[in-house]
């Protein structure tokens, strides 16, 4: 995950001072509950980029040997595999 989890509880504490201060909900729990359930939220997106690119490198596995010998660019070939899984999927990151 590229964030921290006190940046992620940071970003859901904001989030949810900012919901209830445009009064879009009426909180009838207790506020940490509320950035809590964010927090949750927004770690569970921020880990299906980590699960795709963890696939994406299982998938380029198998051209070691190209990359090691200069034939194919990982980075390249990393981003191309990527976006187009996210296509397919119709994923948003």
């Amino acid at each position: 995950m590229r964030l921290s989890k006190e940046r992620v509880h940071h970003m859901a504490a904001v989030l949810a001072e900012r919901l209830s201060s445009k009064g879009l909900f009426r909180l009838q729990g207790k506020f940490e509950a509320l950035v809590q359930f964010l927090e949750g939220a927004i770690t569970q997106e921020l880990q299906a980029e980590d699960r795709l690119n963890a696939e994406v490198r299982d998938m380029l596995k198998q051209f070691e040997k190209e990359f090691a010998q200069g034939r194919a660019d990982y980075q390249k070939m990393f981003s191309m595999v990527k976006q187009k899984l996210i296509k397919e999927r119709g994923l948003v990151l």
